[in-house]
């Protein structure tokens, strides 16, 4: 007994030491590919950039350019902008304007450990939305944009392709046309409200801004979702909380693993995904039985997008103001041109694909910056920064010296679906709006549009309203 006892005994410690072997060897595997993946990756591929041609800013271990990104934006935060002034890339993006303006029109940046190229160039914007070079994706932000918005605009390849096929019919301007209905109630309703405020002096201060934005969620809330409109205006409030939440994680998300920690924004932000998948599994439910009972297709988007989902399915198997309408458009357009939505689009590399004669490998990030794109004075002409309309008069394509340089709403197969809904919706607003009352600027506004997701005054946007 003792002899076996000794037999079995040294025996037990070779075993040991190879288990530790292993799992040393493990650590050390997992620490090259961290140390690959924060260090010597990002420094091969900045010498591959700057060996092309390409200038940017040099890589910072870890962090990248965001240090640099937070310090440019408080400081120009902290300025507003004189009135009527539209040369507003400065203040709205400091970081992409500085490097644009050092590094040329095609140059790189760090976010984290990643390269990220502008490419403020039209031409090649186009190919990049387009597609044409293939290879590319939308960028994702470890997980952010599921939480945010996990629609059409994430999905690609064969599952975008079906759920685009299934939308792009009830986002036809003929079908749009019948929502106008819904559309005209909810403006009505918002200026029965401010021709109730004005009183006896005749005139209102707003700010236009929460103003409008619950005006967007109305018209979504009424014509996405017809007499349920209250829980679709529910599903806009919980998304508007959930932008916000967003921004507390853009300084993290470099961190691998980070949005899978339990902290406290990112549990809130879950369970604010699990309401809103809760009250759209609620509401399409609902709608279906009815339609299987044969009740009528309601015009409005739910109802349209579900009867194109069904027949896809059995297809394939599972003015006073003396403003024209024309004069409405190209104001609109203008606008959107100084105040793009979006001031860049991103898309990422899956596979090495060749821009304008430079190689990428996989995983660089194709930054397209529209708000620079929209202001640049060698495509619209000296008086880039001024709100001229005229400039649209004969149409989009001869507004400037690039026919393609006006991308507000994108470009390509991926194009915003909802580019004539919210034309429509902004169309008859103004023209209601301008019916009734006359706007004014009020002496508290201050000019200090920023960047939030999407471009938005800082401090709102307050009007001095008179009646007519």
């Amino acid at each position: 007994m003792v002899l076996g006892a000794g037999l079995r005994c040294p025996a037990s410690v070779p075993w040991s030491s190879l288990a530790y072997g292993l799992l040393g060897l493990v650590l050390l595997w997992q620490g090259g590919r961290l140390l690959h993946r924060l260090c010597w990756r990002p420094r091969r591929l900045e010498l591959a950039l700057r060996a092309q041609g390409l200038r940017g800013t040099r890589y910072r271990f870890l962090t990248g350019d965001l240090g640099e990104h937070g310090r440019l934006n408080r400081e120009a935060w902290a300025r507003p902008l004189p009135l009527r002034c539209h040369d507003i890339a400065p203040r709205v993006a400091p970081f992409l304007h500085s490097s644009v303006r050092e590094h040329g029109k095609a140059c790189f940046s760090w976010f984290g450990p990643i390269p990220k190229v502008t490419i403020a160039n039209p031409d090649l914007a186009k190919d990049v939305l387009s597609n044409k070079f293939g290879h590319l994706e939308k960028h994702k932000f470890q997980g952010l944009t599921k939480l945010l918005s996990d629609g059409v605009a994430s999905h690609e390849g064969e599952k975008w392709v079906k759920h685009r096929r299934i939308l792009n019919p009830a986002f036809h301007l003929e079908k749009l046309k019948r929502m106008l209905p819904a559309f005209s109630t909810c403006c009505e309703e918002l200026i029965s409200r401010w021709m109730e405020s004005l009183g006896s002096e005749g005139s209102y201060e707003v700010d236009v801004w929460p103003e409008m934005q619950s005006l967007t969620g109305d018209v979504i809330s009424r014509t996405a979702f017809g007499s349920s409109y209250l829980e679709g205006r529910r599903i806009f409030q919980l998304q508007a909380e959930q932008a916000e939440r967003l921004l507390k994680c853009v300084q993290k998300i470099i961190i691998p693993g980070y949005m899978s920690l339990p902290t406290k924004n990112n549990r809130k932000m879950h369970q604010i995904k699990k309401e809103i998948d809760s009250i759209l599994r609620g509401l399409i439910g609902k709608r279906m039985q009815a339609m299987r009972e044969g009740e009528s297709t309601k015009d409005d988007l739910l109802g349209l997008l579900l009867e194109s989902n069904m027949r896809h399915t059995a297809e394939h198997g599972q003015s006073s103001q003396g403003l024209t309408i024309e004069e409405v458009t190209i104001i609109l357009y203008e606008v959107l041109r100084l105040y793009p939505l979006a001031v860049t689009l991103t898309r990422q590399t899956y596979k090495q694909i060749e821009i304008g004669g430079v190689t990428y490998p996989a995983g660089v990030i194709i930054e397209l910056p529209l708000l620079l794109i929209h202001s640049d004075p060698d495509i619209w002409g000296s008086d880039v920064h001024k709100f001229n309309p005229e400039r649209f008069a004969e149409g989009i394509s001869k507004a400037s010296k690039d026919p393609g340089a006006f991308l507000p709403f994108s470009w390509g197969p991926r194009i915003c679906i909802g580019q004539n809904f919210a034309l429509l919706e902004a169309k008859m607003a103004l023209c209601m709006i301008l019916q009734h009352l006359e706007l004014e600027l009020a002496l508290s506004y201050t000019h200090a549009p920023q960047s939030i997701i999407t471009l938005r005054p800082t401090y709102g946007a307050q009007i001095k309203l008179r009646a007519i």
